[in-house]
């Protein structure tokens, strides 16, 4: 099939939730580490306003990681960060296949004037506010998947595969897939529910992350998107490779967009949030030291 161009941008203004990192890889590569937290004020569906926290942990590789390692930056430092979303999948050493979605950093720069602070209960700050925007371009890689709450929201999952390519340093081309989950809620998952597996679409939200435990007992998190907007997009536009993805072929749905109302209304909970604005640095996705650069 013909997979869309893709588009994979990530816009984060937060604090550093605490010192970043530097360290080095067995082969020598510098790694930059740091984690972004802030607050999106969002009014929901009965017209409160709703404050929920985000933890979002971004890496730098190589030279411009060793830059920033030199800035000297400390928690509580209000940074912009831009960005895009990595996939990265490894054998654990536990067994079995292991994957994760991470922030990969393009440009960090700290803001000029000092944002107010919240701490959480983990002991760490975050911003009282900031940004936390998500664009993505690629196709679906599976059929969506429509279900209902206890509550009756609408909840509409999908799976996209979004399409890198770049040239390396011996003049090469390279071509990389980044599979990533969004999630849509109420009037916009109805809206969305007719999407067929490999559609190409847009979506614009939020970044979000979730953790629970697994049957043995290890915690575990995963990062998705929280979609305000998806537009589908028209089959006959898409470029790009022909087998970067396994979705089949199938007639285009034309174009259709729909703005989301905030997903976390009442009845909701958690769910739509990611995080309690409570749980704190114990809730940001764990380190991952067995993961390869």
């Amino acid at each position: 099939m013909i997979m869309a161009r893709g588009m994979n941008h990530v816009f984060l203004i937060g604090a550093l939730a605490r010192d970043p990192e530097l360290r080095y890889t067995q082969s020598g590569l510098a790694v930059f580490e740091a984690t972004v937290a802030g607050e999106d004020h969002i009014v929901g569906n009965d017209g409160k306003e709703r404050r929920l926290p985000y933890y979002h942990r971004i890496s730098m590789l190589g030279k411009p990681a060793e830059w920033q390692g030199e800035r000297g930056y400390r928690a509580g430092d209000p940074v912009l960060v831009e960005g895009s979303l990595e996939y990265n999948a490894w054998d654990s050493p536990e067994g079995g296949k292991r994957s994760i979605v991470r922030v990969k950093a393009l440009r960090i720069e700290q803001l000029a004037a000092q944002a107010p602070l919240s701490e959480d209960a983990g002991g760490g700050v975050r911003m009282a506010g900031g940004m936390n925007e998500v664009l993505v371009v690629g196709n679906l890689t599976r059929e969506p998947e429509l279900r209902y709450t206890p509550g009756g929201d609408a909840v509409l999952s999908l799976g996209l595969a979004v399409n890198e390519n770049w040239t390396d340093r011996s003049g090469e081309k390279q071509e990389k897939v980044h599979w990533i989950d969004v999630t849509l809620w109420r009037e916009l998952a109805e809206a969305m529910q007719n999407l067929k597996k490999g559609d190409p679409v847009l979506v614009k939200g939020r970044l979000m992350n979730e953790s629970w435990t697994d049957k043995d007992g290890n915690k575990r998190s995963s990062t998705k998107v929280e979609a305000t907007r998806v537009e589908a997009l028209s089959r006959g536009a898409a470029t790009g490779s022909a087998a970067a993805t396994p979705a089949a072929p199938r007639q285009a749905t034309g174009s259709a967009a729909y703005s989301a109302p905030f997903a976390g209304g009442a009845g909701t909970g958690n769910r739509s949030g990611g995080l309690d604005i409570d749980q704190g640095l114990n809730d940001i996705p764990p380190e991952e030291d067995d993961m390869p650069f």
